[in-house]
């Protein structure tokens, strides 16, 4: 997974409250293989116009075609509990989400996809949408726990201390695993070869025995 430690990058204002996961990511695509591509079905009831002349989804309309942060209205992500729509945020290139409010399960995704999840109070929402719709850039410091403004400013967010470490260090569950309990497991596998040796045997020797077998036989 990748590391996040300071995110710079325009933010794409997405006003609207409620959108569940089923307008993030539309359910008839969850027959796609494979995490890569995702993104090109991102919002895809809402961008009806992307190659067109009418008005165009906010992700098709430079500069915000190329944003990296999404700021958004509350609730977002509620409904399914379809990780897909994690992942579709990740391969369009979504590294940050803002929101008042996250569905429980969608705002746990994200860490486990490398997207950082931020609440923020009513106030400080709005004036970060503010700058999302005048295309204004953002810097988010993970390790400072501030939203950067190009003016000097900065908003203080909190984070679950054991996520932001999975985010800064870019672990997933089982890296985090093997990162905390490397020596456990190590521990674990010598006792086991000491008292069942017969798990570990080697192919050479697993050959060996099948021959005596039909030898025997």
């Amino acid at each position: 997974m990748e590391k996040f430690t300071t995110l710079t990058s325009v933010a794409a204002p997405l006003p609207e409250t409620h959108l569940d996961t089923d307008v993030i990511f539309p359910a008839r695509f969850l027959l796609l293989p494979d995490k890569k591509g995702l993104g090109e079905q991102l919002f895809n009831e809402r961008r009806v116009n992307r190659d067109g002349d009418g008005p165009r989804f906010v992700l098709d309309t430079p500069p915000w075609n190329e944003a990296r942060i999404l700021v958004t209205g509350r609730a977002f992500g509620t409904g399914s509990s379809r990780e897909q729509a994690v992942w579709a945020l990740a391969d369009f290139g979504f590294r940050c989400v803002i929101a008042p409010s996250f569905g429980e399960i969608f705002f746990s995704n994200c860490f486990k996809n490398g997207v950082l999840p931020i609440v923020l109070g009513e106030a400080e929402h709005a004036d970060v949408m503010a700058k999302a719709e005048q295309a204004l850039p953002l810097t988010i410091d993970l390790e400072a726990q501030e939203i950067r403004f190009s003016d000097g400013r900065a908003i203080a967010f909190d984070i679950d201390p054991h996520r932001k470490r999975t985010l800064i260090e870019g672990l997933d569950e089982i890296g985090l695993i093997l990162a905390d309990d490397q020596a456990d497991i190590a521990a674990f596998e010598a006792r086991q070869r000491e008292q069942n040796p017969w798990l570990h045997l080697t192919r050479e020797q697993l050959t060996f025995f099948d021959d005596v077998g039909e030898e025997l036989r």
